[in-house]
C-alpha cells in the first residue's frame, strides 16, 4: 500500500515550512512509522551530499536525519543552485545536469523532467509508510502557477492533505493566510485541511478572537499556534541570514571576534554555525570594509561562484583590507570557495564556475586553482596534518587547486588525496572540507588558539559531539511542535492512528 502524505506549504518563503518538516519526520519515526521527506524542487545554495555522493537540498537531508534514514536523490530530485543573474546549475537525482537560465528551464525543461521527480516520489511511497512533502515559496504566485511543479501539482500527485503555515512574526498573518486561499483554483483550495500560525511571541489567548474568526472565515481549523523557537538546525535559505544569531557588538563586548565576509553568491553558510555556541564568542556578518574592524578570526566562507566574487571582493576593497589584517596578526581561514579566493590564481577556460575567464585571487596562500567540469561531491574523512585529528565533512567543488611554495596542505583525506593549504607562518588556512567547524573539538581548539594568543584562559575541552548536538535539536523540536499542534487532528486527516504505528507495513 503507497504512502499516506502530507504536504507543508506556506505563505510564502522562510516561513517555518522546513522545520516543521523535520519536526513532523521526527514525530511520525517516533510513534513508529516509517516516514521519509520528499520536495520536488529546490532552490537553494546550502546543500547537503548523500552517502552516494548525491547532492539534494539540505532541508530534506535534515529531515531524513530526523526520520533516522539515511538521505537520496529521491527526496529533492531537483536542485537548482543560482549561480549569476537569471542561471542556475540544475541538478537532477543528485547529479550536476546542466547549467540553464530561468526562461529555459520553465519554458521547456520543466515538463521533461516531470517523469523523473514523480518517478523519485513513487518510489518513496512504496518504500515508507508517510510522506511528509514540503512546498517552495507560496502555492499562490499567480504569475507562477502553470510551471510550478513544487506545491499543489505535487499536493494533487501524491493525494497529500496540505496544510498552510504562515509566519505571524513578520505582521499580516491573517491577510496572507486568506489571500493565499483566495489566489488558489477551487480544486486547491480543497486540499487545504489546515493551518499553522508559526513564530508567535506573546500572551496566547491574544489570539484566540482572531483564530475564531479565521476559522469561520475560511471554514479551516487552526492545527497549532507555534512559538518562535530557536532551534539549533541547519537552515538552507539565504533569507535565514537575516535571522541568525549575528552579532554587532560594542568593542570588547565579545572575548573572541569573529567575522565572516557575507559573499554575494555564499553558500553553505551553516558552516559556520558552530561558532555561535562557543562561550564569549561573537560572529559578525560583514558586507562592507567599513564594517571589518580587526577580528581575531576572518572566515571567506564557500561561493557558488568564485570568480565573480573574487571581482566582488577588489571592487568593495576587501583584498586591501584582508591584507591589512593579516599584517595585524587576524587569523583567516577560508572553506571551499573562500580556499579558492585565498590563493593566488583561477582559471576557468570552460566557463564551469560562471562566465569563465581568469582572476587573481588575494594571494595569501601560494595555490592555483582550475576549474573543470567534473564535479566532486563526496563525504570525507581525514586527518589534520598539523596534529593527526580526525575531522570529517563533505565535498562540494568543481575546483582543482594546487600548492606551490612553503605552503603546506591543511589535512590528509582517507582516499590518500591531500586538501587544502596552510601558511608557513600558520596565519591563514583552507580548505575544501565543508563542515569542518562541526568538527566541534577542532573549533574548541581554534577558538582556543585565539584566546591564548590574546592572554585569555583556554576554554575547557568538554565539547559536546556534533551528532548529539543535532539529536537533541531534533528532540526538542518534536517535542515543542507535539506541544503546541493538534498531531492526533494530523492522524485523523491522514486515515491514521499513532497506536497502530506498529503494525505498518515490514
Amino acid at each position: 500500500m503507497p504512502a499516506v502524505s502530507i504536504m507543508i506549504q506556506g505563505t510564502a518563503s522562510d516561513v517555518g515550512k522546513s522545520l516543521i518538516c523535520t519536526a513532523l519526520c521526527r514525530i511520525f519515526s517516533d510513534d513508529g512509522f516509517r516516514v521519509a521527506p520528499f520536495k520536488s524542487q529546490n532552490m537553494a545554495l546550502n546543500s547537503f551530499v548523500t552517502e552516494a555522493a548525491g547532492e539534494i537540498g539540505r532541508a530534506q537531508g535534515v529531515q531524513a536525519e530526523a526520520a533516522r534514514i539515511p538521505a537520496t536523490f529521491d527526496m529533492n530530485p531537483i536542485l537548482l543552485k543560482p549561480k549569476q543573474d537569471m542561471v542556475s546549475e540544475v541538478i537532477v537525482h543528485g547529479r550536476h545536469f546542466m547549467d540553464m537560465n530561468a526562461k529555459t528551464y520553465r519554458d521547456d525543461f520543466l515538463q521533461q523532467v516531470m517523469p523523473a521527480v514523480e518517478q523519485s516520489m513513487r518510489r518513496l511511497q512504496q518504500d515508507f509508510d508517510v510522506l511528509v512533502l514540503e512546498g517552495a515559496g507560496s502555492p499562490a504566485e499567480i504569475n507562477l502557477k502553470d510551471k510550478d511543479i513544487a506545491n499543489m501539482r505535487m499536493a494533487h500527485l501524491a493525494d497529500a492533505a496540505v496544510i498552510l503555515v504562515v509566519d505571524i512574526d513578520k505582521g499580516g498573518a491573517f491577510a496572507a493566510i486568506v489571500g493565499t486561499l483566495a489566489l488558489l483554483d477551487e480544486s486547491e483550495r480543497i486540499r487545504v485541511k489546515g493551518i499553522i500560525i508559526n513564530k508567535f511571541r506573546g500572551m496566547r489567548e491574544l489570539l484566540d478572537d482572531g483564530i475564531d474568526w479565521l476559522e469561520k472565515e475560511t471554514g479551516i481549523p487552526v492545527l497549532g499556534v507555534l512559538p518562535y523557537l530557536d532551534v539549533q538546525i541547519d537552515a538552507e535559505d539565504s533569507l535565514a541570514l537575516s535571522s541568525l544569531r549575528f552579532k554587532k557588538p560594542k568593542p570588547g563586548e565579545f572575548a573572541v571576534d569573529i567575522a565572516v565576509i557575507r559573499l554575494p553568491r555564499i553558500s553553505n553558510f551553516t558552516d559556520i554555525d558552530p561558532f555561535f555556541d562557543e562561550p564569549e564568542t561573537g560572529v559578525r556578518l560583514i558586507g562592507k570594509v567599513e564594517e571589518l574592524g580587526t577580528p581575531d578570526l576572518l572566515i571567506i566562507p564557500g561561493t557558488k561562484n568564485t570568480l565573480a566574487d573574487a571581482a566582488w571582493l577588489k571592487d568593495m576593497g576587501f583584498d586591501a583590507a584582508i591584507q591589512q589584517l593579516r599584517q595585524h596578526g587576524t587569523k583567516i581561514f577560508g572553506v571551499c570557495g573562500g580556499f579558492q579566493l585565498l590563493g593566488e590564481s583561477l582559471t576557468d577556460n570552460e566557463a564551469v564556475d560562471g562566465e569563465g575567464g581568469a582572476a587573481s585571487g588575494l594571494s595569501l596562500l601560494p595555490v592555483d586553482t582550475v576549474f573543470v567540469g567534473d564535479k566532486k561531491t563526496v563525504l570525507m574523512t581525514g586527518r589534520q596534518v598539523k596534529d593527526g585529528q580526525m575531522l570529517t565533512g563533505y565535498e562540494i567543488h568543481l575546483g582543482r587547486s594546487t600548492i606551490r611554495g612553503e605552503a603546506t596542505p591543511f589535512m590528509q583525506l582517507s582516499d590518500g588525496r591531500m586538501d587544502g593549504a596552510v601558511s608557513a607562518d600558520g596565519s591563514v588556512a583552507g580548505t575544501y572540507l565543508h563542515g569542518i567547524f562541526h568538527n566541534r573539538n577542532f573549533t574548541r581548539e581554534l577558538v582556543n588558539e585565539l584566546r591564548v594568543k590574546k592572554g585569555l584562559e583556554p576554554l575547557e575541552d568538554n565539547v559536546k559531539p556534533d551528532a548529539q548536538r543535532r539529536e537533541e535539536a531534533y528532540d526538542f523540536l518534536a517535542e515543542q511542535v507535539r506541544s503546541h499542534m493538534n498531531i492526533e487532528a494530523v492522524y485523523q486527516l491522514l486515515g491514521l492512528s499513532a497506536d497502530a504505528a506498529h503494525k505498518s507495513k515490514v
